[in-house]
């Protein structure tokens, strides 16, 4: 021990001479010291009081599944896409739709969430959570167990209203999903894995997020880093004075679980389908009547576009709102009403939750002008919401050339009026690929099979016009061909090379 005291001495000692050698050579002047920062986060909240309140006008749904055909809605196979937006519900766990039934389709107990929005006895829900059920109940937290009817349900938000025969029932206070920021807490109350009134907490990560994967284009989902999980699904979202401002639906996992992502749809948008659910029975959206894209950089470059910002028209559906007011291919849409348009995501959420008939002013960018374009919306086609579809097979006919002359190296083929017919193309539209011999085509995904509409804004439909369209490209200059595929048309840009890519 004695020791150990005599080296901290000497190492003590030590240091206090080698200050005393040091110190005549430091400067006296020393520089002020930086105020302190800010208190930004003051303690953790604690929310008792909020999950004693909101409580009871939490319920579990149960939803009794019979036969019938699979949902339309039913996500690929794990081993397709090992990553996907995952609904909080599904086989795996006890009350789950069991395996097929005697009539083809899932047949079981369908077990999630839902909230009680009036006193006479309204209930919110997930439409996945109800989606074929013939019959649906709903237990309240003083166990009394309720059936519930379904009102009305929309896929698109993802949203369905029970209702139940009582009156004097506790109900949520709706909140402003529009003033949610990043950072802000937020809690989540529900039934994972049959778990009734499991209360978790988090942060609302970002807002206005679109997902890829789910067919809910009009959905600007709310993104938390709430622990939720199976049978979540429904319940609600809610800021920390206890005012719904979500419902809880999907999670990003590749494992089935809670993995830190998790989405919420905005009880304003869900407010928005109840209304038309009250009403009508069923929930109608506006439409301008084009398919959108968003600006990558090479596109922006091929397009001689200043930036990124906005939404690219990519197709204009014939007779449609957006084409009677002047909307063509290859405009890009920058704002509605005055709202920035930063992203093509953005852009159907907004024009959605507006009815039918409704007159927007539209920004649009087109030749490097800015202009204002008036459009009356019309009524959303259901077939037009469920997006493009499939890439469909080679139209090429037995005598394609060879060899590409082009500096893309695309090998056209003429469409006859069969092939366009089958296509849904006018009978002046088109130009079939046979082959794709240049690496750079290749590279930005042109493909045998596909359909050439036009080669920057100039349409195309023979060989000839796509080789002489072609033939004006220099070396490294980025043009913008526009490609049907299947049922949708989409921009790709593509910037031939100078090294020799040919095969």
């Amino acid at each position: 021990m004695k020791s150990s005291v005599r080296i901290l001495v000497l190492i003590a000692a030590t240091a206090a001479a080698t200050t005393a050698v040091v110190a005549p050579y430091v400067s006296t002047a020393q520089s002020p010291a930086p105020a302190p920062a800010p208190q930004l986060v003051a303690g953790l909240p604690d929310f008792t009081r909020l999950v004693e309140e909101v409580g009871p006008a939490v319920v579990n749904v149960e939803a009794q599944i019979g036969g019938g055909r699979r949902s339309a809605q039913q996500m690929p196979d794990e081993e397709e896409i090992p990553e996907i937006f995952r609904r909080f519900f599904g086989p795996g766990f006890p009350g789950m739709p069991a395996p097929d039934g005697p009539q083809g389709g899932p047949r079981g107990v369908s077990m999630g969430t839902g909230f009680i929005i009036s006193n006479d006895g309204y209930v919110l829900t997930n439409h996945h959570v109800v989606e074929g059920a013939d019959e649906v109940k709903i237990k309240l937290s003083d166990r009394r167990e309720l059936t519930a009817k379904v009102v009305g349900s929309d896929q698109q938000s993802d949203v369905a209203l029970l209702k139940v025969a009582a009156t004097g029932l506790p109900a949520l206070r709706i909140g402003d999903s529009k003033t949610l920021k990043p950072g802000q807490w937020v809690v989540a109350i529900g039934s994972p894995f049959g778990l009734d009134h499991s209360v978790t907490a988090g942060i609302v990560s970002a807002v206005g997020r679109s997902n890829p994967y789910a067919n809910q284009q009009y959905v600007p989902f709310i993104q938390t880093d709430v622990a939720i999980n199976r049978g979540n699904s429904g319940g609600p979202l809610l800021d920390t004075r206890g005012q719904v401002v979500g419902i809880n639906s999907q999670i990003f996992s590749n494992s089935g679980g809670y993995m830190g992502v998790s989405f919420a749809i905005p009880i304003d948008t869900a407010m928005g389908a109840v209304n038309q659910l009250k009403k009508n029975g069923r929930v109608q959206r506006g439409m301008i009547g084009v398919q959108l894209q968003p600006i990558t950089a090479d596109i922006a470059r091929a397009s001689n576009l200043p930036d990124t910002r906005g939404a690219l028209v990519s197709g204009v559906q014939p007779n449609g709102p957006g084409e009677r007011a002047g909307i063509e291919r290859g405009d890009v849409i920058r704002s509605v009403n005055g709202t920035p348009i930063y992203d093509s995501t953005q852009l159907p959420p907004i024009v959605g939750a507006m009815a039918p008939g409704t007159r927007i002013t539209l920004g649009v960018l087109r030749d490097g002008r800015e202009r204002d374009v008036s459009v009356t919306l019309a009524p959303l086609d259901e077939g037009v919401a469920s997006g493009a579809e499939p890439f469909g097979e080679d139209p090429q006919g037995q005598d394609a050339p060879r060899a590409a002359s082009n500096p893309l190296g695309i090998i056209g083929q003429d469409l006859d009026a069969d092939d366009r017919r089958q296509l849904g193309l006018g009978q002046d539209e088109g130009v079939g690929v046979a082959r794709v011999q240049g690496l750079a085509a290749r590279e930005a995904g042109i493909r045998p099979g596909d359909v050439i509409l036009a080669v920057g804004r100039a349409n195309v439909a023979s060989v000839a016009a796509l080789e002489r369209e072609l033939g004006k490209i220099r070396a490294g200059q980025a043009v913008m061909l526009l490609v049907r595929r299947g049922g949708g048309t989409q921009y790709i840009a593509v910037t031939p090379r100078t090294d020799g890519e040919e095969e």
